[in-house]
């Protein structure tokens, strides 16, 4: 199932989830007040180019499959933008929370 801007829908990642061999970028979108969802979830690469985007869920979920390496994970909210980086170098989740303010 896809939301309005054709991203999958996004659901916590458990952090002993199988992935299958996969690097895993999963985290949280929070505010002041909690959990942000629908928020625009952009990754990064190590030299700052766009590599893909998806939209949090109603509990400011989201996750990526990605290559390993240096990664950059931004939050798009109209509350505000917050953004974390994380290297991941090898399979599994790696943890990417986002505070956005």
């Amino acid at each position: 199932m896809t939301d309005g801007c054709g991203a999958p829908q996004q659901t916590a990642t458990p952090a002993a989830a199988d992935t299958g061999g996969q690097v895993v970028l999963a985290g949280k979108v929070t505010g002041g007040d909690g959990p942000l969802g629908g928020a625009y979830v952009r990754l990064l690469n190590a030299d700052g180019e766009f590599a893909g985007e998806v939209q949090a869920s109603a509990e400011g979920d989201f996750r990526f499959y990605a290559a390993p390496g240096s990664w950059t994970v931004r939050a798009l909210h109209r509350s505000g933008n917050g953004e974390a980086s994380v290297t991941a170098e090898g399979p599994g989740v790696h943890r990417v929370p986002i505070a956005v303010g």
